[in-house]
């Protein structure tokens, strides 16, 4: 749990401090490329079907922290073992105060308090950031995921049947929102 957060709601898991959290730097970019594209190829957490190059991780890395968002990284002494981000939700300025983020853990590093830890980190950064809404489009189908977004105080506000196919089946949609002020 980080230290000094003033969040409402715990930690959904226990975390194994032999890890640390801290904003990504460019020679993250091939651990972070590997571990989206691991998803990719493999789950529905992201709906892309073309996996990622080490160039287009730096292009989004570049746009999401020149643009002010957060790209933060949790490793331990050997690897990165998932990142997390919030950017835009929509284009147009009325959106501003609304940020959607995206949480990827490595399938070896789940259940450790690893996507907690990343969420507890973007929540708070939005927060200090002023934004008034975050929002989460997850797949119907990561359960894990839904559940430790309605820990962290993340409500369903919407449910897109068969938004989405992926692997030859139809996936729905589930949209969160958290109030952030």
């Amino acid at each position: 749990m980080l230290t000094g957060t003033t969040l409402a709601t715990p930690v959904a898991a226990t975390v194994d401090n032999a890890w640390k959290l801290r904003p990504a730097r460019s020679s993250d970019l091939g651990s972070l490329a590997d571990l989206l594209n691991e998803e990719i190829l493999s789950g529905t957490a992201s709906w892309t079907a073309t996996p990622k190059t080490d160039e287009e991780m730096a292009h989004w890395i570049v746009q999401r922290t020149g643009a002010g968002f957060p790209v933060v990284v949790a490793q331990d002494a050997q690897r990165i073992l998932g990142f997390a981000s919030y950017g835009p939700f929509r284009r147009g300025e009325g959106y501003r105060q609304t940020v959607e983020h995206t949480v990827y853990v490595a399938p070896s590093a789940r259940r450790r308090g690893v996507a907690s830890a990343l969420l507890e980190r973007l929540i708070s950064q939005a927060i200090e950031d002023g934004h008034h809404r975050m929002v989460a489009a997850i797949s119907a189908d990561q359960v894990a995921s839904i559940s430790l977004h309605e820990v962290f105080g993340f409500r369903r506000v919407g449910h897109l049947p068969e938004a989405g196919k992926k692997f030859g089946k139809w996936l729905d949609l589930v949209l969160m929102m958290r109030n952030l002020t």
